[in-house]
């Protein structure tokens, strides 16, 4: 019961956080919908079809912001809850994980936002202007921008998951190593799948920083095994204790 009344303390503050967050976008939505319009272009305006459609758009983009302000807030509930039942070395990696993995998906969201979308949009909304007249409405173009910011920031991941995966014994650097073959391929896929223009300029955008990633995830994976005292799991060659 204690455990409970904790957990519904946690809850309600984390709900609280979320709507003074949600108010504050709600007081800067013009100002974020404006520059959510910067990959469009910011002389560019949303062509409306449906009356609720613009209150709806502000509701969910006041909602996400409003999310994301209190993130910090939720995350510091989430660790206080579950911090007492992990162990002093589970407490540590944890706490230099989450800002290396918040961190990283700003930055994948970034890179989409100021890099690979305006390629993206330019592109699309170039293509035969003598037969197509481009009018985007706030319905399609809110959820595409915010979808490709997301998987992108997802993919950005990738360096934490193999350190993380590292640890839990599952593979090593040689692994990766030995497989990079496979891995241009999975994320040509990714790519493709990311990128919302058939294009290789775009591709490449998303491909290039994702095979540095790559890279990077092998250095980490390496730093990851130090000391390691079980072989991985992909890897029961592998020499430990030394």
């Amino acid at each position: 019961m204690e455990h409970l009344a904790e957990l519904r303390e946690r809850l309600i503050k984390s709900f609280i956080a979320l709507a003074v967050g949600a108010v504050i976008g709600l007081v800067l939505s013009e100002q974020i919908l404006k520059f959510l319009l910067s990959p469009y272009g910011p002389s560019k305006q949303l062509l409306v079809t449906n009356p609720l459609s613009p209150l709806t758009n502000v509701f969910v983009v006041s909602v996400t912001f409003g999310a994301i302000l209190a993130s910090p807030v939720v995350l510091y509930q989430i660790l206080a809850f579950v911090f007492p039942g992990l162990l002093p070395h589970e407490r540590r990696w944890v706490l230099i994980a989450l800002p290396f993995g918040f961190g990283l998906f700003i930055l994948g969201a970034a890179f989409a936002f100021f890099i690979m979308l305006p390629a993206a949009v330019g592109f699309l909304t170039s293509i035969f202007p003598s037969v197509f007249t481009v009018a985007l409405t706030p319905d399609d173009y809110i959820p595409f921008v915010a979808g490709v910011m997301f998987w992108m920031g997802l993919a950005f991941e990738m360096p934490l998951i193999v350190f993380v995966l590292a640890k839990a014994n599952v593979l090593n650097a040689r692994v990766l190593v030995r497989h990079w073959r496979w891995a241009v391929v999975i994320i040509a896929v990714l790519a493709a799948l990311i990128t919302p223009t058939p294009d290789p300029i775009n591709m490449s955008l998303v491909m290039v920083p994702l095979m540095l990633l790559y890279g990077l995830s092998i250095v980490l994976a390496a730093l990851a095994r130090r000391n390691a005292a079980v072989p991985a799991l992909l890897d029961p060659e592998e020499k430990v204790g030394a």
